[in-house]
C-alpha cells in the first residue's frame, strides 16, 4: 500500500471501535497516512461515506489521510496499532500474520486476558506471531476514555516494552502536547493492571446501582488495587507499576468515570438487570466480564487471594445477588491491611 500524497509515514490500526478509531485519529493528526481496519463491512462502508464512526465514536470527523477498509491485509504498515476486543485478538492476529511486514512495530492497545488460556495480550501476540516479534512489540495502556482523547483533552499513557529502545522511540514519535507518553519495562504489570481494573469497575458500578455512597466505592477501589497488585507481583510484575498510570490511574478512571462501559454495566446489574440485559444495552464490549472468568483462574494458578474478583465471578456467572456478594465481602475475617 502506498502512502497518501504528502504523507511519508504510514500506520495501520486494527479495530474500528471507539478506541481503535480514536488512535487512528491521533496518528492521522500527527501526520501519518493511516489505514483503519473495520471488521463490520457495512460499518466500514458507512464510515467511508460519512467520514465519521457514527456507531462507536460519533461527532468526530475523519480526516483525508485516514482511510477505512474492511480488508485486513490493507492495514499492513511499518507501525501497527492493535485495538481489537481481547476475545478477538488471537483470531485477528492469525488472519493478519501473512500480511505483517517483517520489521513492523506492533503496539497492543487491547486490554484483557484471553479466555481459557488466561494469557496476557502480549503473550497471545508472541504465540501467534512468533517469538521473533518480541523486540518489536509494545503495550499501550493508561487512564484514557476514547472520546476525551479524540477531543484533544490532555492525557498521559504508558508504553511498555521489554526493549527499552523501542519504548523510547515510540514515546518520541507518538507523544504530543495533548498526549504524554511514559515508558515502562514492566509489561506484566501494565497488562494485568489494564485487564483487571475492568473487573473492579463493574463492582464499583454495582455499588452505585445499589445506591451506596462514596465511602463504599473508595474502599472498593483501594482494596481492588491491592488485589491487582498482589497478582501482578506474583506473576512477575512490579508493585510500583500498579501505583502509576497503568494501575491506580486507569483503575480510578474506570471505576468513577461517566464514560466507563464496565462501570455502566455494573450499575445496570446493581439496579436489578440481568447480565444479558446489561450487555445488550450497548454495542460496546465490557471487557471486565470475560476478564473476571480468566482472572479467577489466573489467581488460582498463582495462589493469590482475590476476594473481590471471586465475588464478581459469583455475581456474573453463579447467579449471586449483588447485595449478598457485598455482605460476604464485609463478613470476611478481620485482617491487617496488606495481608489480603
Amino acid at each position: 500500500m502506498s502512502s497518501l500524497p504528502g504523507y511519508g509515514k504510514r500506520a495501520g490500526v486494527l479495530g474500528g471501535g471507539s478506541w481503535g478509531t480514536t488512535l487512528a485519529l491521533v496518528l492521522a493528526r500527527q501526520g501519518y497516512a493511516v489505514t483503519l481496519w473495520v471488521y463490520e463491512r457495512e460499518l466500514a462502508e458507512r464510515m467511508r461515506r460519512e467520514r465519521e464512526n457514527a456507531v462507536f465514536l460519533p461527532g468526530f470527523s475523519l480526516p483525508a489521510n485516514l482511510q477505512i477498509t474492511p480488508e485486513l491485509a490493507e492495514a499492513a504498515a511499518p507501525l501497527l496499532i492493535v485495538a481489537t476486543p481481547s476475545h478477538a485478538l488471537r483470531a485477528v492476529l492469525e488472519r493478519f500474520r501473512p500480511a505483517l511486514p517483517p520489521a513492523a512495530e506492533v503496539v497492543l492497545a487491547t486490554k484483557g486476558l484471553e479466555a481459557g488460556t488466561c494469557l496476557r495480550v502480549s503473550e497471545v501476540a508472541e504465540e501467534v506471531l512468533g517469538g521473533g516479534i518480541r523486540p518489536r512489540l509494545a503495550t499501550l495502556s493508561g487512564p484514557t476514555f476514547a472520546r476525551e482523547i479524540a477531543a484533544g483533552d490532555p492525557a498521559a499513557v504508558v508504553i511498555a516494552a521489554r526493549d527499552a529502545a523501542l519504548a523510547r522511540s515510540l514515546q518520541q514519535r507518538l507523544g504530543s502536547d495533548r498526549l504524554r507518553f511514559y515508558t515502562s519495562a514492566d509489561v506484566v504489570g501494565v497488562e494485568l493492571g489494564a485487564a483487571l481494573k475492568n473487573v473492579i469497575a463493574i463492582a464499583s458500578g454495582i455499588c452505585q446501582g445499589l445506591g451506596l455512597g462514596s465511602n463504599t466505592r473508595a474502599a472498593l477501589i483501594a482494596r481492588g488495587l491491592a488485589e491487582i497488585s498482589r497478582l501482578a507481583v506474583a506473576a512477575g510484575g512490579q508493585a510500583e507499576t500498579l501505583a502509576g498510570l497503568a494501575g491506580l490511574g486507569d483503575l480510578v478512571l474506570t471505576c468513577t468515570g461517566e464514560l466507563s462501559r464496565n462501570r455502566a454495566l455494573g450499575i445496570a446489574l446493581g439496579q436489578g438487570r440481568t447480565l444479558a440485559e446489561a450487555q445488550a444495552a450497548t454495542p460496546m464490549v465490557a471487557e471486565g466480564v470475560a476478564t473476571t472468568a480468566a482472572g479467577v483462574q489466573l489467581a488460582a494458578r498463582w495462589g493469590v487471594e482475590m476476594p473481590i474478583l471471586r465475588q464478581m465471578h459469583k455475581v456474573l456467572f453463579e447467579h449471586q445477588a449483588p447485595r449478598q456478594a457485598l455482605a460476604e465481602l464485609m463478613q470476611r475475617p478481620p485482617r491487617a491491611e496488606g495481608t489480603g
